[in-house]
Parts: structure tokens; C-alpha cells; sequence
């Protein structure tokens, strides 16, 4: 009999090894991370955007935290059921995550919806690439997070379609940072 490692949940869900439940919950914890980290941001554009297009992207929001919020709580809830252990603590996330803060304050609507824009897509590309870690190990959480794509794509596109030319270019193409995305949809705002 092979002695209990500490990392190991004590049990799983059945057709699940301690092994593997310990693997899915380790990649769920990162999307925990992630998503709690998106529903803050988002929170924090809400409050902070400003400009003639306010209260469209003020009332777009909301039910955007609301929905990434209600996907923390299931990811939370399906790593106990792995049995392991979610950390949703302030000072985890920040010791955990591999990407920078967000970094805009005070912005007009269109400076927020740039940068949301590299936002979501880092989040979406994680999302997927935890989705297809998952697909041979575990159907039901491979599942939960095909089902928060759906949603994050969708939320992706309505900012998207903010910062898209009816010749349907994005004036955040090419950008490869929040910072850098918020500039060019200004610009091309302004211009």
C-alpha cells in the first residue's frame, strides 16, 4: 500500500484517481485564479469608465461580473468535489498569478474597451488550453469550462464590437498589451 502524499485529495469523484483529481483540481485552481482576478477588473472598469459611451459599457458590465462571478463559484465548488481545496484568498491569487494588474484608472469607455480587449483574449486562451488539459481526464469539467467559453467569447464580442470598423477591423489588432491596446482604440477613435 502506497503511503497518502500531502497534495493528494483523501478522495475524488468515482472513475477518478486521487492522482488525476488532484491534476484537474491544480488546473481549475489556476482558472479560479483567473477569473477572480477578470470579475475584479471588470468590477473596476465599471467604476472607472468614463465619456460619452458611459453608461453603455457602465450597463454592459454588470451582467458580465455577475456571470464570471457565478463561474468562480462553480469552479470553486467542483475542486472541493475533486476534493481538493479552492483558495479564493486575495493574497494567493496575487502570489499565483503569471500576468500583470490591470492598469488602467480613470479611462474613457473606449481606452477600457481596448484594453478589456487583451484582457479577455488571455483569459479566453487559458480557458481553452485548461479545456483541452482536461478533455481526457475529466468529461464534467472539461464540460464547465466549454460551457464559461460560450460566455466569455460572447462577452469578448460585445467588447470587441465597440472597437470594430464596419469594414470589420479591430483598432486594437496587433496590439500585445492592455496598455498599448487602450492607445490604439483611442487613437483610432480620434482619427
Amino acid at each position: 500500500m502506497m503511503a497518502a502524499r500531502k497534495d493528494l485529495p483523501r478522495y475524488t469523484v468515482p472513475s477518478l484517481t486521487p492522482e488525476d483529481g488532484a491534476k484537474v483540481a491544480e488546473i481549475l485552481q489556476e482558472r479560479l485564479n483567473s477569473l477572480t482576478d477578470l470579475h475584479l477588473t471588470l468590477k473596476h472598469v465599471h467604476w472607472n469608465v468614463v465619456g460619452p459611451h458611459f453608461i453603455a459599457v457602465h450597463e454592459m458590465l454588470d451582467p458580465q461580473v455577475d456571470a464570471v462571478r457565478a463561474m468562480t463559484d462553480a469552479i470553486a465548488e467542483r475542486i472541493a468535489t475533486l476534493g481538493g481545496v479552492p483558495v479564493g484568498t486575495p493574497g494567493a491569487l496575487v502570489k499565483a498569478r503569471t500576468w500583470e494588474d490591470y492598469h488602467l484608472g480613470r479611462a474613457t469607455a473606449i481606452e477600457h474597451l481596448g484594453a478589456l480587449d487583451e484582457v479577455y483574449q488571455g483569459v479566453i486562451e487559458s480557458h481553452r488550453k485548461a479545456a483541452k488539459d482536461t478533455e481526457e481526464l475529466d468529461d464534467v469539467t472539461n464540460d464547465l469550462l466549454i460551457g464559461h467559453l460560450h460566455e466569455l467569447e460572447l462577452f469578448h464580442w460585445f467588447v470587441r464590437a465597440h472597437l470594430e470598423s464596419a469594414g470589420g477591423g479591430l483598432s486594437t489588432e496587433g496590439a500585445t498589451s492592455e496598455l498599448g491596446a487602450a492607445r490604439q482604440a483611442r487613437e483610432a477613435k480620434a482619427g
